[in-house]
């Protein structure tokens, strides 16, 4: 996946109360909270913008009151992982 460079206003870590190195991650996160939640991108796709697993993304979305819509696209990523694992 390509990179595309954000400028990230330096009082936004102040604001959200977090570390200014934590703020990539947590972008990341939101974006991909939102992108999910519009339906633009698979459980897996939101897991990869994130950085995260899909157990982790599942946790996430969860403790953001977004409820999981199980894809086609899901269960074809997850029949190829465990296809690979097997």
């Amino acid at each position: 996946m390509g990179e595309v460079t954000v400028v990230i206003p330096s009082d936004l870590s102040r604001i959200l109360r977090v570390d200014e190195k934590q703020l990539p991650k947590l972008v990341r996160i939101y974006l991909a909270v939102e992108l999910y939640r519009e339906g633009v991108v698979s459980l897996g796709k939101a897991a990869e913008i994130a950085g995260v697993t899909k157990a982790e993304m599942m946790e996430i979305l969860a403790s953001k009151g977004v409820p999981l819509n199980y894809t086609e696209e899901d269960l074809q990523e997850d029949i190829e992982t465990l296809e690979r694992l097997l």
